[in-house]
């Protein structure tokens, strides 16, 4: 069952300058984007930095406003909720952010963190919700006296539990994992990693993964889309994803990940240039200075993401795809 369907999302921020401080550019954050995310199912997120991947999550939460496109869930259309209807959308969707330390208010306990939700959505006596905080401390594998901390007492990998506890004290549907453990230490992310497995498991929850790993996406993901410069590029299930990449930027970044067996040697698939500004991306296809099969047609014609081979749930955004 389809649990969020995003169609042709925007998200446009405008930059203003000069003596009158009028809009002198636009930046194309996210330029039309859509794909589907199914319940208790993992949707995986990748790209380099900047590409967009954390402003389609805060914009499918509403932190941000969409520009355009249309965001359903459970068959509602959410993309203009406000007020009363927005918080109570909210308990069913949640986010990991990336920095635990910046989410979490330092002037708060832990427990008072871990209260905050039932609060808000009136849950609970002030007894039950302090049982319903030792229970969620437990669950992540925290330690009761927790509740009487504050979030410097704690290190980078214990701030992350508290703050995926706090995203699962309501038992939402949907949680953003916004790059989860990309500040944490490579033993710490296998242990976050493997307790995000777990509780889905545990709680059916589904995930939008967001990263720019392509190991860690490949070891959560059920399915992974593959952003360049706003607009997604390739999308299909991991293991169709990895075993037959067919965007040249899929490849890319596919032969970019490390191979510790040094015996097995990887034919390193190296991108020439930067990455545009997405201020100024470049018409038509937006990876077309950077990819080495270009053509004169990318130039002319938009690329739509479709099904280049059999698979129906493989597509790609490319005129000249791979095979």
């Amino acid at each position: 069952m389809t649990l969020l369907k995003v169609e042709d999302l925007k998200m446009h921020f405008p930059v203003y300058g000069g003596v009158l401080y009028r809009q002198v550019a636009t930046v194309f954050a996210v330029d039309g984007v859509s794909f589907s995310v199914e319940a208790g199912k993992t949707m995986g997120l990748v790209g380099e930095s900047g590409c967009g991947k954390s402003t389609i999550g805060r914009a499918l939460l509403r932190l941000y406003e969409p520009t355009s496109g249309r965001v359903s869930f459970e068959d509602k259309d959410i993309t203009h909720l406000k007020g009363r209807k927005l918080r109570d959308l909210r308990s069913d969707m949640q986010m990991i952010f990336q920095d635990p330390f910046e989410s979490l208010n330092p002037r708060h306990t832990i427990g008072d963190i871990l209260q905050e939700p039932y609060i808000i959505h009136h849950q609970g006596k002030p007894a039950e919700r302090r049982q319903e905080v030792l229970k969620l401390l437990d669950r992540v594998g925290m330690p009761a006296d927790s509740i009487h901390k504050y979030p410097h007492e704690f290190s980078g990998g214990q701030r992350q539990r508290i703050g995926i506890a706090r995203a699962i004290a309501l038992k939402p549907k949907l949680i953003i994992c916004d790059e989860p453990v990309s500040a944490l230490d490579v033993s710490i992310q296998s242990q976050i990693l493997n307790l995000l497995i777990e509780l889905q498991q545990e709680m059916g929850m589904a995930y939008m993964f967001i990263a720019h790993d392509l190991s860690v996406i490949k070891h959560v993901s059920d399915q992974i889309a593959v952003m360049y410069l706003g607009r997604i590029v390739e999308i299909a299930d991991s293991e169709t994803l990895y075993a037959n990449p067919q965007h040249p930027y899929t490849r890319a970044l596919i032969s970019s990940i490390p191979e510790p067996d040094p015996r097995k040697r990887k034919n390193f698939t190296a991108l020439k240039g930067e990455v545009p500004s997405p201020m100024n991306p470049p018409s038509h296809c937006h990876f077309v200075d950077r990819c080495p099969y270009s053509q004169p047609l990318c130039s002319e014609k938009t690329p739509l993401l479709t099904v280049k081979g059999t698979n129906e749930n493989h597509r790609v955004a490319c005129h000249f795809a791979l095979n």
